[in-house]
């Protein structure tokens, strides 16, 4: 049993550098992106995929369950960082500052905040190859932050290797206990 953590296509939100707010579709690019993912994972022994609910990383998750035919659950841990009144602007008009520690934004979702909700969610994930762990592989589909959180703060990979920045329909294989080793680490080659 091992964790496939997955992020979710393209948008055109993505392809604009916008931060998005949670309705935002795959674009025509993130729908062949996610249906190329889902026949990557057609025979990988995919037993039950979770994602966000937010539309793009569900419409990711269904092109999977399409091809693998595994039950398909949302988790809200698993949402993109809240950027409050920020959402929908691009990212050149918030400052340079928007993926700094330190930065707030407002009526959204701190970075302490957002960093607990990561720890939850990465809890929620591990409990769940609990429950499958006999029967086959745990498909996640979620956002290009919460995945470099989860990479930098509860999965292990080898001393001299930054937390992946991931492409869209990026695939991680992570071992679901600690140490949490990584055997692939960002992938994209069903893309190529």
């Amino acid at each position: 049993m091992s964790i496939y953590l997955i992020r979710h296509g393209q948008t055109a939100g993505n392809a604009a550098r916008r931060l998005q707010t949670p309705d935002v579709p795959l674009d025509e690019a993130g729908l062949e992106q996610a249906s190329r993912l889902g026949a990557r994972l057609r025979d990988a022994g995919i037993v039950q995929v979770v994602s966000s609910d937010y539309t793009r990383a569900y419409q990711t998750a269904e092109a999977v369950v399409r091809e693998t035919g595994a039950p398909h659950d949302t988790d809200p841990l698993l949402r993109e960082r809240n950027f409050g009144e920020l959402r929908g602007r691009h990212y050149d008009e918030v400052g340079p500052d928007l993926f700094s520690e330190g930065f707030e934004p407002p009526g959204g979702e701190s970075w302490p905040d957002f960093f607990e909700r990561a720890a939850r969610a990465w809890e929620a994930i591990v409990a769940r190859t609990v429950a499958t762990e006999s029967e086959g592989h745990l498909a996640i589909v979620t956002h290009g932050m919460l995945y470099r959180v989860l990479f930098s703060r509860h999965i292990f990979v080898e001393s001299g290797e930054d937390a992946p920045a991931p492409g869209n329909t990026a695939l991680s294989v992570i071992e679901p206990s600690p140490p949490h080793a990584v055997s692939l680490l960002a992938c994209t080659a069903h893309l190529d």
